[in-house]
């Protein structure tokens, strides 16, 4: 993160006063670990931050103004919604419309039984399959 004036760190400034204000508040004392340990914190500890720092009295109104500025500056994250569950196969309408059609006329056809099995039973019907009941149901036409 480069600053444009490094020597003015308004944040360090303010985990500093917070300090002195908060000596045994470990939420101050844990942002400002991880200010120096990263160089930086997250929108949401800076906003953590800016709450106790507003109830101090000794911080100057225009440090706790750049600190929301730069707490506004930052991006919201958002996590987006899971997709829809669908299933992991779907029927085919017309191969099932096929197997009813062939069915109705020859109910005991064991051939197409199988494939009205396999069917139900959510199994992909292979395209050999399909073409063998497109052909049986040119034989019913």
């Amino acid at each position: 993160m480069q600053r444009k004036k490094p020597d003015v760190d308004i944040i360090s400034d303010i985990l500093k006063l917070s300090m002195e204000a908060y000596p045994d508040s470990t939420f101050v004392h844990s942002l400002n670990h991880q200010y120096i340990e990263r160089g930086g914190l997250s929108k949401k500890q800076l906003e953590g931050l800016y709450q106790k720092a507003q109830k101090v009295k000794t911080i100057p109104v225009g440090k706790l103004a750049t600190l929301e500025a730069v707490i506004l500056k930052r991006p919201n994250r958002y996590k987006s919604e899971l997709p829809a569950n669908k299933p992991l196969y779907e029927k085919d309408q017309q191969a099932g419309e096929m197997i009813k059609a062939i069915l109705e006329k020859y109910p005991e056809h064991k051939r197409v039984l199988f494939f009205l099995s396999k069917y139900e039973n959510n199994e992909v019907l292979l395209p050999a399959e399909i073409a063998e009941l497109q052909k049986f149901r040119k034989m019913l036409k």
